[in-house]
């Protein structure tokens, strides 16, 4: 989860990053009320598309579910995309776990939006349509353009394909790893110019996965995180970490935000917590070091650039796991797949795996409180007389979905408060409002809380905006 509330949150300046206006010029109203009326005609499509599974609940393939830590609003989001791309042998799965002030939006947000662009760059990289190419670069092009933002260091280079690739690799990763790379860019360049929702210190992960057959490929930024069961040579059920906790303090990373001018560092109250500082500012010490939105840091090295990754799948693997940190930080790849393979029936294995974090926070930290959590389960030996699919009806075509655009975000009424722009919606986790309780950091634990303060502009002497620092009280 790793949300981060300011002392004066609800008092934020004009200038603040947090306040309504996010730091934007003001839009009119009217096209705020079309685009908010456009946009809730596409959720609803989204919900009822088929094969789709974006809470708690199971198909003949999948188990997902999550559940609400003590900290405040569930930051979670998870989906199952089933028949992904009109494609019957294809599956999209994807965790996110939001952070800052408005996670929770910004991982919705990204659950709805990022399918869609994936799906759409595939469709255009396998279809060789030099008209649609050339359409979806010039689209991407005006993005550029609008946003005069330059690209830091290396992010860039990350978005063509290495020669060495096209020999190593089938043809299928090539394709769906440039479609990663390119749904990845352009999600996070939308999140910039959303209208209403501000990502200038809110910010999520995403772990995503596309399975085809026996083909596997995974994206993956942030810190949530992929495993695999599979046998081994004495058929033993094993684990199988198939990403990288994309933390500041890996090599590669480090090297990045320092050619940015960020800074690297942990704090002596957690010196295995290493975050991500603002060059002349302890603020806002983001513990990853790739993530969709935080603004704030994406000059100074964070970036949206997913790392892609393949594998072949073979009869020994039996399931894949995706979950958010608040499972990770409590119980070992390991200890994921065995309360796994031990569940009652396949729709029942996410739900007691989050059973059992919440137990393990409880039992290893009983002063803290537990963290948001989300996992989804495919299962590549799956068994229908275990499972309960849902079933939808009057549900439109991927095509459709596919030219609407960007997707509503359901908003929880716990921010709204603050940011009257944005009107509340009905939260489909039902999440509780926000405890007003302080409590103290975890100890010994790697991903404590996400961020630690919020950058603020406020008024500088000669009337310009001068960033400052808020506090959290997380």
């Amino acid at each position: 989860m790793g949300s981060c509330l300011s002392t004066d949150g609800t008092n934020s300046h004009p200038y603040s990053p947090t306040s309504p206006s996010g730091g934007r010029k003001h839009r009119k109203k009217k096209g705020l009320r079309s685009s908010s009326s456009f946009d809730s005609r596409r959720s609803e499509q989204l919900r009822r598309t088929p094969g789709r599974l974006y809470s708690n609940g199971a198909s003949n393939a999948a188990s997902l579910f999550t559940q609400q830590g003590k900290k405040g609003t569930n930051q979670d989001a998870m989906i199952v995309w089933e028949n992904f791309g009109s494609r019957t042998d294809t599956v999209f799965c994807g965790v996110f776990d939001g952070h800052g002030p408005y996670g929770h939006m910004v991982a919705r947000r990204v659950r709805d939006s990022l399918p869609l662009k994936l799906s759409s760059h595939w469709e255009v990289n396998i279809c060789g349509d030099d008209v649609s190419r050339q359409n979806s670069i010039s689209g991407m092009e005006v993005m550029n353009a609008e946003e005069n933002t330059p690209l830091c260091v290396d992010e860039e280079s990350g978005l063509s394909m290495d020669l060495k690739d096209k020999d190593k690799y089938p043809e299928i990763f090539l394709t769906l790893k440039e479609s990663f790379l390119k749904a990845f860019n352009v999600m996070d360049k939308e999140l910039k110019m959303h209208p209403t929702l501000d990502c200038f210190c809110s910010g999520t992960t995403a772990v995503t996965l596309v399975k085809q057959g026996q083909d596997l490929i995974i994206g993956n930024v942030g810190d949530s995180r992929a495993i695999l069961g599979t046998r081994d040579q004495d058929d033993s059920l094993i684990a199988v970490q198939l990403t990288v906790d994309l933390k500041p303090n890996l090599p590669q990373e480090a090297e990045r935000i320092k050619k940015c001018r960020g800074r690297v560092f942990a704090l002596q109250d957690e010196p295995e917590v290493s975050r991500i500082w603002l060059p002349n500012n302890d603020s806002p010490g983001l513990a990853m070091a790739r993530a969709f939105g935080d603004f704030c840091l994406k000059d100074f090295g964070l970036i949206s650039v997913p790392e892609v990754f393949y594998r072949r799948l073979t009869e020994k693997d039996e399931f894949l796991v995706l979950a958010t940190d608040g499972v990770w930080d409590v119980l070992t790849n390991q200890e994921v797949v065995d309360i796994v393979a031990s569940a009652p029936t396949q729709s029942a294995a996410s739900h007691a795996l989050v059973e059992s974090a919440v137990r393990a926070w409880r039992s290893k930290y009983p002063t803290s409180k537990v963290d948001d959590c989300a996992v989804v389960c495919l299962f590549l030996k799956s068994n229908p007389a275990n499972n309960s699919p849902t079933s939808k009806e009057n549900q439109p075509a991927l095509e459709d979905l596919l030219s609407m655009g960007p997707v509503e975000l359901n908003r929880s009424g716990t921010v709204v408060r603050a940011c009257p722009e944005i009107q509340p919606d009905e939260d489909e986790e039902n999440a509780d409002l926000v405890e007003k309780t302080n409590w103290s950091a975890l100890e010994g634990v790697s991903r404590v809380n996400t961020l630690l303060t919020l950058p603020r502009y406020v008024p500088g002497k000669d009337g310009k905006p001068s960033i400052s620092v808020q506090k959290s009280r997380k």
